[in-house]
C-alpha cells in the first residue's frame, strides 16, 4: 500500500502525475521485527510467564533509530499496516510464521505536531484493546474513570474521544465498556444505578470490599495492587501505573479472546531531551508494566534505559533490566543477527544503491512509468548517500524545475538542501549544535578532538552528541567517530537559515581550533607506526588549505612524512582549475607538494617534475619546504636522465645547508658515479655519514667495480642503520641493492636476499626500488633461457611507463650478463649496442664498458672515459670472472 503524497500531488498541473509516498524494501528491518515479535510471543506463551511480575528483565521493546529523514516513520506506518491487514504487507517482506493469538497493532505518533500527551497514549492503547476484544476491563476501566472524573470535571470521557478524533478512529466501544464495567461492579457491591458522578463512592466501596476479601468482588481480588491504585492520588504519576491493571486484564482474557497487542511509538525523540525525561519516564512505566505487550519505538536517538547512570531519572535502568538495549545501536549490516543475539536496538541505515533508484522510480510516475529518467535517477541516488529525506527533497526539486518549463538536468541536483540542516538540528541543544558544526570540519574525531575543536571546556555536549544516530562509530579507527557523509556535506556547503547559523568568521575560527587540536594530537603521539601522522596530515592539510590557515605544525609533519620514504597517498581536498590545482596560499602549495611526492610512485616522472616545478615557481612555500620541493625535483630529473638539470638543483640544495643538504650531497655523488667519475664519487661519499646514506652510496660505487663482497657489506650496514633509525623505506632500498649485487656473484645466496627485499617492501610504495628487485631477479636467473626475454621486455615497458628511464641501462646490463653467460655472441652484440644507445648522454656509460668486460670484448675507442677505482684491467678481470663462474654453474640448464 502506498499513500498519496499531497505535496507532490499539488506540485503539478498534470493530473496524470502519480505522486505516491514510495516505500523501499526495508526487508532487513522487517525480519528483525518478525524475529523479535516471535520471541516475545513464545516468551509470553511460556509456562513461567507472569504478566504481573514486576522484577523480571524486559524484552518486550524493539527500538529502530536513525537520522532524520531516514524513513523511521514510514517504517512504523508500514509495520502497522502490515500487521493490520496482510494485503498491505509489501510482497518482498514475505509472510511471517507466527503462531498464537491474533495480532492487534496500534500506532501512536509522539511528534509535537500531533499534540500527543500521556493521557492520549493511555487512552489510545485502551481504545485499541476495546475495539479488538469487545469486553470491559473492569480493573483498568474503573481506575481510568476515577482518574478522568478528578482531572477533567465536567468533561465526559466520550466527549473527549469525540472531539479528539479517537472515537472516529476506534468507534464507541470504550465508553460502552467502561459503563458496563461500572455497572457490573456496582451490582456486585449492591450499588445499583450508579452514575458517573458517583464514581468516587463506587471506588471507595470497591476498595473496602477488596480489603475485606468479600466474595462479591472475587473477580477483581486477583489483582493485588488494584486497591492501592484506587486509593492513590489522581495525577499523571498514578495514571502511569494503570497499565499494570491493563496487562493483568489482558492476561486473564479467555483463550478465544486473547490478543497480541503491538504498540508502535513513533517520533520518540519528541517527548523531551536528555535532561527533561518526565514524559519518557511515564512511557517507560507503560512498557515495563505491560510485559505481555510488544512495543516498537522509532526515533532519532537510541534509548538509554540500559544505562545504570540514569537511575533516579528513570525507574528501571541498567542492562539487567533491559538486556536487549545494552549495546549501542546495532548497525544495519548486522541487523539480521539481532534476534539471535537478543539485540533490541537497531540503527536504521541508509538505502542501498538499488533502493535509492527504486524509491525515485516510484516516487513520481506518469501512467505507471517513472517520471524521472534513469540517468538522472542515478545522479540523484549517488548524491543522496542513501538518505531518504534527500531523495524526497530531490523529487520536489524535480517538480519545481518542471514548473518553470525547463527539463531537469543532472547539474540541477548538484546542490545541498537547507532543509536537511533544519531537520538535523531541530532537536539538538545549542551546545550540541555548536559541537556538530565544529566536527563537520573533520573527517573523523574523538571526544578530546571534538571538545577542542568546539572551543569548550567540558565534554558533556560532545558525549550527548555521540548518542545521535548521524554520528557513526568505527571502533577500530584512529578517531572512532564521524558524521553521516551527506549531513556533513550539507552542514558545510548548504545555505544555513537557522537562527544560530555561523558566519564565515565563525567557521574560520572553528577551523583554526580544529587545526591546532589535530596538531597537538600528532605531537603527543608517541606510539609506533605512521598511521597518526598520515591521519593528522590529511585533516590538517584540508583545514589549512580550505581556510588559508598558517602552516604551523604541518611543516614539521611534512618533514616526518618524507623522512621515512614510505609515501602513503595523501588526498586532502584541493581546488582545481582546468590547468591543474589552484595554488594561492602556502597551504595549497604544501598540499600539492606532498600529494605529488606521494603520487610520484604511480605516475610518470615527467609529470612529477612538472608539478614540482609549478610548486617552486609559486614562491609560496617557506625556504625549508621549498628546498624539499627542489630536492625531489632534482631526483625526478635524475630518473628522467636529465643529469645537468639534476646536478643544478642538487647543488642549490646542498649549498643551502638545510635538512636535505646531506641528501643533496649524496645526489651529487650519485651524479658523479653516473658520469663514470668513481674517485670523485668516493671522495664525496666519505663526507656523507648516515644523514647522507653513506654506506648505500659506497655500495653503489663498489659493485660496478665488480667488487661484490664489499658492496654487499656496505648495503648490509646501510640496511642495519636504517633499521636502527626506524626508516622503513631506506631499509627496503638498501636491501634491494644488496640483493642486486649478490645476484651477480651468488644466485643461491641472492634467493634469500631477494625474499627479504620483498618482505621489507610489504606495505611500502617504492616503485623504483621494486623495479630494482625485479631486475635483480633477472640477474639471478641469467644463463637460463626460460622466459628471460619476455620478463625483460615486460620490465622495459613498466619502467618506461613509470618514467624511470634511469633504470633502463641497468636492465639492459642484466640482458648483457645473460647473453655473456650463455656465450650468445650476436645477441650480446645487439644488447651492448642498445645499452650504448641508452647512455649516449654520458650517464651510465660505464655500464656499456662493463658489458664489454663481461663478453671479454674490447671497449669502443670513442667511448667516454671511465675513471675506475683500481684501473680498467682489474675491473675487466672481475666481471669476466663473474661471467665464467656463472657459466660453469648454468651449464647444466637447458
Amino acid at each position: 500500500m502506498t499513500g498519496r503524497d499531497l505535496r507532490a500531488l499539488f506540485g503539478s498541473n498534470n493530473p496524470r502525475v502519480e505522486a505516491d509516498e514510495a516505500f523501499t524494501n526495508r526487508e532487513s528491518q522487517w525480519q528483525v521485527f518478525v524475529g523479535a515479535l516471535d520471541s516475545h510471543l513464545r516468551h509470553v506463551a511460556g509456562p513461567g510467564f507472569d504478566a504481573a511480575d514486576l522484577e523480571a528483565p524486559r524484552r518486550n521493546l524493539l527500538v529502530f533509530h536513525g537520522v532524520g529523514g531516514i524513513g523511521k516513520s514510514t517504517l512504523s506506518r508500514r509495520l502497522e499496516a502490515a500487521l493490520a491487514n496482510a494485503e498491505h504487507r509489501p510482497a518482498q517482506w514475505g509472510e511471517p510464521a507466527w503462531h498464537g493469538p491474533r495480532i492487534v497493532p496500534v500506532r501512536i505518533d509522539l511528534a509535537r505536531s500531533a499534540n500527543t500527551d500521556f493521557e492520549r497514549v493511555i487512552v489510545t492503547i485502551r481504545l485499541a484493546i476495546a475495539a479488538a476484544v469487545g469486553r470491559p476491563m473492569p480493573a483498568f476501566d474503573i481506575a481510568l474513570r476515577r482518574y478522568w472524573d478528578h482531572q477533567h470535571p465536567g468533561e465526559p470521557l466520550e466527549e473527549y474521544l469525540r472531539r479528539d478524533g479517537l472515537m472516529a478512529r476506534f468507534g464507541q466501544a470504550l465508553p460502552q465498556q467502561t459503563q458496563a464495567a461500572l455497572g457490573e461492579v456496582a451490582q456486585g457491591l449492591a450499588l445499583p444505578g450508579m452514575l458517573g458522578s458517583a464514581v468516587g463512592q463506587l471506588t471507595g466501596a470497591l476498595v473496602r470490599a477488596l480489603r475485606e476479601h468479600r466474595r462479591s468482588v472475587a473477580a477483581l481480588a486477583g489483582c493485588p495492587r488494584l486497591a492501592d491504585l484506587l486509593e492513590a492520588d489522581t495525577d499523571l504519576e498514578e495514571l502511569s501505573y494503570y497499565p499494570h491493571l491493563l496487562a493483568w486484564e489482558l492476561a486473564r482474557l479467555p483463550a478465544r479472546k486473547q490478543i497480541a497487542l503491538v504498540v508502535l511509538l513513533d517520533t520518540f525523540e519528541d517527548i523531551g531531551d536528555r535532561t527533561r525525561r518526565d514524559m519518557e519516564r511515564l512511557l517507560q512505566h507503560v512498557v515495563w508494566l505491560m510485559p505481555n505487550v510488544f512495543f516498537v519505538a522509532t526515533g532519532r536517538n537510541r534509548l538509554q534505559w540500559a544505562d545504570p547512570a540514569l537511575h533516579g531519572q528513570l525507574d528501571w535502568t541498567g542492562p539487567a533490566a533491559w538486556p536487549g538495549l545494552a549495546d549501542r545501536g546495532l548497525p544495519a549490516s548486522r541487523a539480521a543477527t539481532a534476534d539471535r543475539d537478543g539485540r533490541r536496538q537497531i540503527l536504521i541505515g541508509d538505502f542501498s544503491d538499488e533502493d535509492r533508484e527504486d524509491y525515485l522510480a516510484h516516487r513520481l510516475a506518469v501512467d505507471g512509468q517513472p517520471l524521472i529518467d534513469p540517468a538522472l535517477r542515478r545522479v540523484i541516488a549517488e548524491r543522496s548517500h542513501g538518505l531518504p529525506l534527500y531523495l524526497d527533497l530531490a523529487a520536489m526539486r524535480f517538480l519545481e524545475i518542471r514548473r518553470t518549463g525547463l527539463t531537469p538536468r543532472p547539474a540541477d541536483f548538484d546542490v545541498d538542501f537547507p532543509a536537511l540542516i533544519a531537520r538535523t538540528l531541530t532537536d539538538l541543544t545549542p551546545d550540541e549544535r555548536h559541537v556538530l558544526r565544529s566536527v563537520s570540519l573533520l573527517d573523523a574525531f574523538d571526544i578530546p578532538l571534538a571538545t577542542a575543536s568546539a572551543g569548550i571546556s567540558r565534554d558533556a555536549p560532545v558525549l550527548r552528541l555521540l548518542e545521535r544516530p548521524f554520528i557513526r562509530h568505527a571502533p577500530t579507527g584512529l578517531w572512532p567517530y564521524h558524521l553521516h557523509a551527506l549531513i556533513r556535506s550539507t552542514l558545510r556547503t548548504a545555505e544555513d537559515t537557522t537562527d544560530d547559523r555561523w558566519s564565515p568568521r565563525d567557521w574560520r575560527n572553528a577551523a583554526d581550533r580544529a587545526h591546532i587540536a589535530v596538531g597537538q594530537q600528532w605531537a603527543e603521539h608517541t606510539g609506533p607506526g605512521r598511521r597518526p601522522l598520515i591521519a593528522c596530515l590529511r585533516q590538517g592539510l584540508t583545514l589549512a588549505a580550505e581556510f588559508d590557515l598558517d602552516l604551523g605544525w604541518l611543516t614539521e609533519a611534512a618533514w616526518q612524512y618524507v623522512s621515512d620514504s614510505v609515501w602513503e597517498p595523501l588526498t586532502p581536498a584541493q581546488r582545481n582549475t582546468d590547468d591543474g590545482p589552484r595554488l594561492r596560499t602556502p597551504a595549497h602549495a604544501l598540499v600539492e607538494l606532498l600529494s605529488t611526492l606521494g603520487r610520484r610512485q604511480h605516475e610518470h616522472r615527467r609529470t612529477t617534475a612538472n608539478r614540482l616545478t609549478a610548486v617552486i615557481n609559486t614562491g609560496l612555500l617557506p625556504q625549508e619546504l621549498g628546498q624539499m620541493a627542489r630536492y625531489y625535483l632534482a631526483k625526478a630529473h635524475r630518473d628522467l636522465g636529465h643529469s645537468a638539470a639534476s646536478r643544478s638543483e642538487m647543488r642549490q640544495v646542498a649549498d643551502g645547508g638545510g635538512r636535505l643538504a646531506p641528501a643533496a650531497r649524496r645526489g651529487l655523488a650519485h651524479l658523479a658515479r653516473l658520469a663514470g667519475d668513481f674517485p670523485t664519487a668516493l671522495t664525496v661519499a666519505g663526507t656523507l655519514g648516515w644523514a647522507g646514506r653513506q654506506n648505500r652510496v659506497l655500495g653503489d660505487i663498489h659493485w660496478p667495480q665488480g667488487d661484490i663482497t664489499p658492496a654487499a657489506d656496505h648495503y648490509q650496514h646501510a640496511r642495519d642503520e636504517a633499521e636502527q633509525h626506524g626508516i622503513a623505506g631506506e631499509r627496503a632500498t638498501a636491501q634491494a641493492h644488496r640483493a642486486l649485487a649478490m645476484a651477480f656473484a651468488d644466485p643461491a645466496t641472492a634467493e634469500s636476499e631477494l625474499a627479504l627485499a620483498h618482505h621489507l617492501l610489504t606495505g611500502l610504495t617504492l616503485h623504483a626500488t621494486t623495479l630494482t628487485v625485479h631486475i635483480a631477479h633477472l640477474i639471478r636467473d641469467a644463463g637460463h633461457s626460460t622466459a628471460f626475454h619476455e620478463r625483460a621486455q615486460a620490465l622495459r615497458t613498466e619502467t618506461e611507463t613509470a618514467g624511470l628511464t634511469s633504470l633502463l641501462p641497468l636492465l639492459e646490463l642484466a640482458v648483457c650478463f645473460h647473453h655473456a653467460v650463455r656465450g650468445d655472441d650476436d645477441p650480446l652484440t645487439a644488447a651492448i649496442h642498445r645499452l650504448r644507445r641508452l647512455t649516449t648522454d654520458g650517464d651510465h656509460a660505464y655500464l656499456a664498458e662493463i658489458a664489454s668486460f663481461m663478453g671479454d670484448r674490447p671497449t669502443t675507442p670513442d667511448a667516454r672515459p671511465v675513471r675506475w677505482l683500481e684501473g680498467e684491467a682489474t675491473v675487466r678481470r672481475r666481471w669476466r670472472t663473474l661471467v665464467t663462474e656463472r657459466s660453469a654453474t648454468a651449464s647444466g640448464h637447458p
